[in-house]
């Protein structure tokens, strides 16, 4: 089984057809010479039970057998004999004598009206052997009741299925060989398709080339192999531009802080060394740019790491209070900007989410109010119905940008000057598509802008299951 599990599919199919055929071939052709055989001895006792013997001839074969008198039988195919009860027979003249069977006596004793058997003469020939005991035969010498058996060779029926058998074996034989030949062409043509799925496998493993396709003939499964390779190859592809367009943006993002943080620290680093002091002031300004700019660093990487996690499994899921997470994001949003009124009207929402993810996309929407609401502004933070509005009064966002807010490090010529990575909005879409929600930015009236957020649950709590008690 291993050495077959081994071998090339084709040669595998190839071989499972022939020996299925073999099989099939080798069933019908027993059961076409055994229904044969039986038709012919059916014909061969038929001919046998024929036979008409007249008293007159019975008892001449008798008196043959006595040596009273002498017959002359004319030429016949038949073996003609008397049996009698005791076992004893008489045979016609020039027959090889038969020897009696059971049932042969039991037909003579009167226990049985005939009897028919195949067995062998006294020169090995095979016999067909009718026996029977016709009315008015008279007894043996010994007065036994006396019953007679006709007989033919059974070479006249052995000799066809001789011929036949060989005739089948000839024709199974050259049917199992055009069975494995037609296998093997069905095989190569049916696994074709396959055939030019490896070879593009086998060449996207070797060239790591994503843009090829398989044409797709038909709607068999081969078909359906073919559309899903395409389809991998294509989201594969997919995903290998999007990582290195995540690469290339994320390098430019970084460069310019590290760049602004060389410098600023190689200022301070050349002021030690040459022993030229900073003005305090100045030495004040050049130390909150750095650690602003590693903030932003921080704050950048953070958000990159939120993105390049997979997405986590349902067991990472939980019923989360949306609520809850609004209220204590909304602290944090009140720190930030001090100087600004924001407001709230919070509805009990309860959602299916990771809480770690949902609070930081929520976290992200009002750190966008914030950061583009002018001083002493207001922003408006609604939650109803699983819909989370968050409204600043900022200078909005040109209706030609809105289809760009959620790609990654996308941002606008106007907020090029604040900071921010460009990857919040893509957190919060991300999350959102996570949860089974969804989020869009509109232009709100009278100017700025309103993110909407919408994730579906219930105003109640789902009740809590108990747990099952331990073994």
């Amino acid at each position: 089984m291993t050495r077959f599990r081994q071998l090339p599919l084709r040669s595998r199919l190839a071989m499972l057809t022939a020996v299925a055929v073999a099989f099939a071939v080798a069933f019908s052709a027993a059961a076409c010479w055994l229904i044969t055989r039986d038709r012919l001895i059916d014909q061969l006792d038929s001919q046998l039970s024929d036979v008409k013997l007249d008293v007159r001839s019975v008892q001449l074969l008798s008196e043959y057998c006595a040596g009273t008198t002498v017959v002359q039988a004319p030429p016949t195919p038949y073996t003609i004999q008397l049996v009698s009860a005791d076992g004893s027979v008489c045979t016609s003249p020039d027959k090889p004598r038969i020897p009696a069977q059971r049932a042969d006596t039991a037909v003579a004793a009167g226990r049985a009206a005939a009897a028919v058997h195949t067995t062998k003469d006294r020169d090995g020939a095979e016999m067909r052997v009718w026996t029977k005991r016709p009315d008015g035969s008279p007894p043996d010498p010994h007065g036994n009741r006396l019953a007679v058996s006709v007989a033919l060779p059974m070479n006249q029926i052995t000799q066809p299925l001789n011929q036949l058998a060989l005739v089948l074996l000839i024709v199974s034989g050259v049917g199992v060989l055009g069975a494995a030949t037609a296998g093997l062409w069905v095989a190569r043509a049916g696994l074709e398709p396959v055939d030019r799925l490896t070879d593009a496998v086998e060449h996207v493993a070797r060239t790591e080339d994503l843009t090829i396709r398989i044409p797709v003939e038909g709607e068999d499964e081969i078909a359906r192999l073919s559309r899903s390779f395409n389809s991998m190859t294509a989201a594969l592809a997919a995903s290998r531009d999007l990582q290195q367009q995540l690469i290339a943006d994320a390098g430019h993002e970084l460069r310019t802080p590290l760049t602004s943080l060389r410098t600023n620290i190689d200022l301070l680093v050349r002021s030690e060394q040459s022993g030229r002091p900073i003005p305090a002031a100045d030495k004040e300004a050049l130390l909150a740019s750095v650690k602003a700019q590693m903030g932003e660093l921080a704050a950048l990487i953070g958000d990159l790491q939120e993105l390049s996690r997979p997405v986590r499994g349902p067991a990472a899921v939980e019923v989360v209070a949306l609520h809850e997470i609004v209220d204590s994001a909304l602290a944090r949003a009140r720190l930030r900007g001090p100087s600004l009124t924001i407001s709230a009207e919070l509805a009990p929402w309860y959602v299916r989410a990771e809480p770690a993810g949902l609070e930081r996309a929520v976290v992200n929407l009002l750190d966008n109010a914030v950061k583009f609401s002018p001083p002493g502004g207001t922003v408006e933070v609604r939650l109803a119905g699983g819909e989370l509005t968050v409204r600043d009064h900022g200078p909005g966002i040109p209706q030609d940008e809105l289809p760009h807010v959620f790609e990654r490090f996308w941002r606008s010529p106007s907020a090029r000057s604040l900071p921010g990575s460009g990857l919040g909005l893509s957190i919060v879409a991300r999350t959102a598509e996570q949860a089974g929600g969804a989020v869009r930015l509109r232009s709100a009236d009278l100017g700025g802008t309103e993110a909407v957020l919408t994730l579906p649950g219930a105003a109640t709590p789902p009740p809590v299951m108990p747990e099952p008690p331990a073994a």
